[in-house]
């Protein structure tokens, strides 16, 4: 089983900032990184193919996608690529939020 991480800004105590992470937040963050794109439908393709709606920033490192996908207000990713870790935390710092796991 792989393990999920959690960027939110739920615990923070700062007043500027709300608690949450906005669609718009996000859109206008990840179109400065020129290695993330928006869909509004991630597709599974593996020995059935799944399609799920949401917000999801894909992240394009070598020939993998990884997803970014807003849900709530919180960020969520898959930690099963180590690279993740790195580009988490740089999303969970230039965002001002925590990283969770679960």
């Amino acid at each position: 089983m792989s393990q999920r991480y959690r960027i939110t800004r739920a615990f923070q105590e700062n007043e500027k900032l709300p608690q949450t992470i906005s669609l718009e937040e996000c859109k206008m963050y990840f179109a400065s990184k020129p290695d993330f794109s928006y869909t509004s439908v991630f597709t599974v393709t593996g020995a059935t193919t799944m399609s799920i709606e949401g917000d999801f920033f894909m992240w394009s490192f070598g020939d993998k996608q990884i997803p970014f996908r807003l849900y709530q207000g919180d960020l969520y990713v898959s930690g099963t690529n180590e690279a993740v870790i790195p580009m988490m935390n740089e999303v969970a710092n230039e965002l001002e939020a925590d990283v969770l796991e679960g």
